[in-house]
């Protein structure tokens, strides 16, 4: 066993349900729900654990001194997310630029609790062609959940809901945000 597979099952007391199929190498990974900053270093050991690259974009703003660096290092892109780009079309030309890539995102777009969801993550997933893999943290079970890959069908609506159906009953590190 592994220093990090220790660290996050024996003394964080976390597991793995799940697994990445190697086969399928570019996906949207979608994990809810994002309530806490937490769910970065939780990511980041199942991402070791599970020897998946996973990459993330995140705002700008976290790529300048001092921690810059290491959310490179961790795989990240930073994102301008000035109004009036065209985010979507060019986030899936990354995918068509790289033999590998799944990125991460959080639909709910902040760590607050939300009714709805961004939809970027779903047009991300339709123009670059991939599936969308569904991740869970539950902090009360301290499990991380892989869900098998699902692609879309060009039904928002629909999808949408099967894609919610993946976190029913699922909570939070901050459960009044899940």
């Amino acid at each position: 066993m592994g220093i990090t597979k220790f660290i996050f099952n024996k003394i964080m007391g976390w597991k793995i349900e799940g697994s990445f199929d190697p086969s399928v190498k570019k996906a949207v990974v979608i994990v809810v729900p994002h309530t806490s900053w937490h769910d970065f270093y939780i990511g980041a050991f199942a991402r070791r654990i599970s020897k998946t690259q996973i990459n993330y974009i995140a705002k700008k703003e976290l790529f300048s001194w001092p921690f810059g660096w290491y959310f490179k290092w961790m795989g990240g892109a930073p994102l301008d997310r000035t109004p009036g780009q065209r985010k979507v079309e060019a986030i899936a030309q990354l995918f068509k630029s790289k033999n590998e890539y799944r990125l991460a995102m959080a639909p709910e777009g902040t760590r607050k609790k939300v009714l709805n969801w961004k939809t970027g993550y779903y047009y991300i997933a339709l123009a670059a062609n991939v599936p969308i893999i569904c991740v869970a943290f539950d902090y009360p079970h301290k499990k991380v959940i892989i869900n098998k890959p699902f692609y879309p069908s060009g039904d928002i609506d629909k999808d949408t809901k099967r894609l919610r159906s993946y976190y029913k009953g699922i909570i939070g590190k901050n459960p009044e945000y899940s």
